[in-house]
């Protein structure tokens, strides 16, 4: 069959225009009309009261649960589990249109059709190695191997474990029988290639586990060892479909076992997962290789509210625990549960489970410490808490890590708790929080403190900024924010004189959407969301959303556009001042200036006397700023 070529985005565009995203919630999600937004309980987390909001001006949705947002294509990818063109063709089918396919070019061809193979060659060897578990006449060792840590033959086919043979060329003989087929064992990293050139297995007398991405394909493999080989544990490397740092083992088959996932559990390795599952405890997952990131765990947090981390109770278990609190305070929002749970020194999930059984760790589950306990309790475990130093040293070790919390109740109970552990006011930590974190909208040399970035604009934006949390008032942020309502009316007027500092990621994409809009004036904050799903600034769009539904009934169109212009107005403003400040610098340190601070101004030279007055110039436009 000939690959399809790609959806114009023209037609894209188009259809977002033609559908209405309250109508394709609403069929699946009752809504309730609350001033100008819909509203209903989250349908990607457990919620008692509803978070989710769905904007039918701008035609998009944002939970303040969970951070889940985006248009009509985004919700039916995430409700319905659709892929992107899926969820095109399901729109298109309710606005009855069909879709029309642009004529792929050679290289489009090749690409998509190298992809499609690559996983159906992964699907190919997962179902190879569990033949091989079944069949193998050395698969004796891995059946008494999973015998012996007690996993039944249903949990080994509902993760699809398998067998990879001893032997350097097992799968090579097998799928590499072509020049073409090798190359694609090699770009799906089933392959090594030697100094040599020669070709041999990855994967020898391991036990395997598929790795599977949110669709369910196979994207990579995990191996434990049952000889003398090192590592004990190995992964696929990298490729184009694989990315360690997204992926989490066992998350696609908790979803699949439980239509609402209530929470995750994570754990270290693969046989955590299986192990637990054999007991009844459905719900793990494991990294690969990696510590949780927050990217881990925000994609966690879009099926459920709470997530145990699990960790052996040795010095490496606690080191550990403490890289996954500070990944994990940045996805903290209000709603959102996280806890510790510490096994027994010297045993991991698997060996506790065995031993307890699904009943008693699950006991061991409901003792787990919340993220508040654990945090303040890691300090205390490092130095003397009560004593005067110690109070100190808290203040000014845990200030900083709670400014990463978003802003919510949880984060004024976490700095009144800090305030009252360590004796201080709360003025005074929110300094120690200031000074440890610089402001990601301002050049290095800028003292202006990103929450104050947009406040110094004209008033009628100022109104609109301060109605924001502190850590919601980023000036590229919010510009970005006003953008992403208003595009067209913004677009009109917009004039291309202003410089963004493109190595800030949000001034960046308002870059890239301010190109975009010239090209396409018309395009709408649907069409826009649509533009950049999938790609790594779509997480600034999202925050973007967060702004803009904070501020409610406050925007609209008009004053969403003021706000822009004055945020670009005050930009140029703040880089007048700093180029004042250079100038300044570069006189201060003159050598004769400084010599004039010694001197009677009569004896000065010319050129001194020059200098000192271009000083008291500069001072004077610096204050009238």
């Amino acid at each position: 069959m000939a690959a399809k070529g790609r959806i114009p985005q023209a037609f894209i565009d188009d259809l977002l225009s033609r559908v209405d995203i309250v109508d394709i919630i609403n069929r699946r999600v009752s809504l309730k009309k609350t001033g100008r937004n819909y509203s209903a309980r989250c349908p990607f987390h457990e919620e008692k009261t509803p978070s989710f909001s769905v904007n039918p001006d701008k035609q998009f949705y944002y939970c303040f649960g969970c951070g889940a947002a985006g248009n009509a294509i985004g919700f039916l990818m995430e409700y319905d589990r659709q892929d992107f063109p899926s969820a095109i063709d399901s729109l298109a089918h309710s606005a009855g249109i069909e879709v029309p396919r642009e004529e792929a070019s050679p290289q489009q061809i090749q690409q998509q059709a190298r992809r499609k193979t690559i996983f159906d060659l992964m699907e190919q060897i997962a179902s190879h190695y569990q033949k091989a578990l079944r069949d193998h006449p050395k698969a004796q060792t891995a059946v008494d191997y999973l015998r012996k840590r007690g996993l039944s033959g249903q949990i080994s086919r509902d993760f699809g474990i398998g067998f990879a043979p001893p032997g350097w060329d097992n799968l090579l003989k097998q799928f590499g029988t072509t020049e073409e087929s090798r190359q694609q064992l090699l770009d799906a990293g089933m392959l090594i290639e030697n100094d040599d050139g020669k070709l041999y297995d990855r994967f020898r007398e391991r036990i395997m586990f598929p790795i599977r991405d949110n669709r369910g394909r196979v994207v990579a493999f995990g191996g434990r060892v049952l000889g003398d080989d090192k590592p004990k544990y190995l992964n696929s490397p990298e490729t184009d479909i694989f990315h360690k740092g997204r992926e989490l083992y066992g998350l696609y088959e908790a979803r699949q076992f439980y239509r609402k996932l209530e929470r995750v559990i994570v754990v270290e390795g693969y046989m955590d997962v299986v192990a637990l599952a054999q007991h009844g405890i459905r719900c793990a997952v494991a990294t690969l290789g990696t510590a949780s990131n927050s990217d881990h765990l925000r994609t966690v947090f879009r099926y459920c509210s709470e997530i145990i981390f699990c960790f052996d109770g040795d010095e490496a278990g606690r080191r550990a625990a403490q890289r996954a609190l500070e990944n994990a305070l940045p996805t903290m929002e209000d709603g959102r549960s996280i806890r510790f749970l510490f096994l027994a020194e010297g045993e991991d999930p698997d060996d506790t489970v065995r031993r307890v059984g699904g009943t008693g760790f699950e006991a061991l589950v409901a003792q787990a410490a919340p993220l508040e306990s654990h945090f303040f309790d890691s300090f205390a475990q490092q130095f003397d808490t009560n004593s005067m130093e110690g109070k100190a040293r808290l203040a000014k070790q845990a200030s900083p890590m709670l400014a990463q919390l978003p802003n919510g109740v949880f984060k004024e109970l976490m700095i009144e708790e800090l305030a009252k552990r360590s004796g201080l006011r709360r003025q005074a930590l929110e300094e120690l929080q200031r000074e440890a974190t610089p402001p990601q909208s301002a050049p290095p040399r800028d003292p202006d403190t990103a929450s104050r970035a947009a406040t110094d604009t004209a008033p009628r934006s100022g109104k609109l900024i301060k109605k924001l949390p502190e850590g919601q008032r980023d000036a590229n942020l919010f510009a970005l924010a006003m953008l992403l309502y208003t595009p067209g009316n913004i677009a009109r007027e917009y004039s291309t004189n202003h410089q963004w500092d493109t190595d800030i990621p949000a001034a960046a994409l308002l870059h890239n959407i301010l190109d975009l809009l010239r090209k396409r004036p018309d395009s709408t904050t649907a069409m826009l969301l649509g533009h950049w799903h999938g790609q790594k600034e779509y997480q600034l769009l999202t925050e973007a959303l967060k702004t803009i539904e904070l501020l409610g009934p406050s925007l609209d169109d008009e004053r969403a556009k003021q706000a822009f212009f004055d945020t670009i107005d005050y930009f140029e403003r703040r880089k007048d001042v700093l180029q004042l400040e250079e100038q300044l610098k570069a006189l201060r340190d003159s050598e004769e200036v400084d010599k004039a601070h010694r001197a009677n101004y009569a004896e000065l030279s010319d050129e001194a006397k020059s200098k000192l007055r271009a000083i008291q110039q500069l001072l004077e436009r610096k204050h009238q700023r």
